[in-house]
Order: structure tokens, then sequence, then C-alpha cells
């Protein structure tokens, strides 16, 4: 029975909502990497590239440090982790090699959620977590592509005040979060349909975001009471039906002792 109780732990452990985060940010990376190793793009976009991988390599390390901290053993751990701990190298031209190893990354992910039935389970048991998750990656990606789709379209035109990867990518985080400074903007036609999609976008992600908070802020601690005590419940009729066995034993002990004494 406890051997039992262990496994579904172990195994809800194995699949968690922020392993979607991960996952798509991998799928980002290798994608991001594959282009780069494929076409030869402009310095500022590589910029932009290069600086969102770095982002992403932090979570990665911080991703990397708490499990391996968390690891009952360490050794065993390292037999997959060497993986993750290489791929939170930034992007050099040096290492380029290390983007082979953020693949197997990325097949290491869909193999921990390679069933959908164990994913879909996951992600109705814990709603909160794995839209938050989905919603951060989305908004990861879209202000990725929003800024390179900005400075495409942007840089060296006439009054343009977006022309770097930087400023490309600065615009485009403050208009996903609805904040719009005015420091930077679009002068083009198609830099304004761009802009109008991200706040559009924005609006719905981060109406999302502090839907959630709120909703954590004041469900949070109930939601916790419940999973404590469902997971009471549980062990309260393993412990129930452990004692029945033992007196079943026992009966069955005794019966074969009278049985013994009559002949």
């Amino acid at each position: 029975m406890r051997t039992k109780i262990q496994t579904d732990v172990k195994s809800n452990s194995d699949v968690n909502p922020f392993q979607i985060f991960m996952l798509i940010l991998s799928l980002h990376v290798v994608v991001s990497s594959l282009l780069q190793l494929t076409f030869t793009f402009s310095s500022s976009v590589t910029e932009i590239l290069t600086s969102v991988d770095n982002t992403i390599c932090l979570f990665f390390f911080t991703d990397f440090v708490i499990r391996f901290y968390q690891a009952d053993n360490k050794l065993q751990f390292m037999k997959w982790g060497w993986i993750d701990l290489l791929s939170s190298i930034p992007m050099v031209e040096q290492l380029q090699f290390i983007r082979i190893i953020r693949i197997a990354r990325v097949l290491r992910s869909i193999q921990h959620i390679r069933s959908s039935k164990i994913l879909f389970k996951m992600i109705f048991e814990h709603r909160f977590k794995a839209t938050f998750s989905l919603v951060s990656a989305i908004s990861f990606i879209l202000v990725t592509f929003g800024a390179i789709g900005i400075l495409l379209l942007e840089q060296d035109q006439i009054g343009s005040n977006i022309n770097n990867g930087i400023d490309a990518l600065w615009w485009s985080f403050v208009t996903i979060t609805t904040v719009g400074y005015g420091d930077h903007y679009p002068v083009t036609t198609g830099g304004r349909i761009i802009a109008a999609l991200l706040m559009t976008a924005g609006v719905g992600l981060f109406g999302t975001f502090t839907g959630f908070i709120s909703s954590w802020f004041v469900d949070g601690g109930d939601q916790a009471t419940k999973q404590q005590a469902l997971t009471d419940s549980a062990l309260h009729s393993e412990i129930t039906e452990l004692k029945q066995d033992i007196a079943d034993l026992k009966l069955l002990i005794t019966q074969q002792s009278h049985t013994l004494k009559s002949k």
C-alpha cells in the first residue's frame, strides 16, 4: 500500500505545470538555433535572439539548480542532469555544438509527458499553474517575435526610433504589457499592425495573469486545505484497508491453528 502511495506521488512530481513552460522554452531555443544555423540574419536580429537566449538560459540554470538541490541521489540525477547543465550555457560562437544538447533536452521533456492522459490529468488537477505556465510561455514568444517583426519593418525607415535589437525588445515588452511609455513607437503601417496585435494579445494575456493571481490570493489557502484533506482521506482509507487485511490474516491463522489441533 505504502509503495503504491509513494509511486503515485513520484508519478505526479515527474510531470508538473512548470515543465510545460520549460518545454515551450526549449522548443523556442531549438527553433531559434536552427534558424541561426540555416539563415544569415542581420546583427540587430541576432542581438534580439541572443538576448532572449541568455534570458532563457537563466531559467534553465535556475531549474537545474533547484532540481539538483532537491534530488535525493545527486549522482543518479546527473545521469540526465548534465544535459540540463550544458543547455543552460548561453549561445556563443565557440559553443555552437551545445545546440545539439538542447535538442536532447526537448526530447527528454517530451518523454516526461509522452502520455496525453498524464498531461491532461495534470492540467485538470493543476489548472491554475498549467494555465499560468502556458500564458507565460506564449507571452515570452510574442515578445520575441514582436521585437523581430517591428525591427524588420522599422529599421532604417524615415523618422523611425526603433533601429536596434535592444530598442525593439524594449518596445515589444512595454507594448504587450500595455504600459506604452512612448519613448519608442512604430511609424510604418506594418509596425502599427504589429503593435495593435501585441496590445490586443497583451490585454488578454495579462488580464489572465491578473485574474489568476487574484484567484490564488482568494482561493489559494482553501485549495491547499482541500488538497491536504484529500491526502489525509486517502491515507485514512489505506490504513483502514491495511487493518482489515491484518484482521483477515489473523482470522485465517486462527482457523488454520484450529484445523491442525483437530487433526
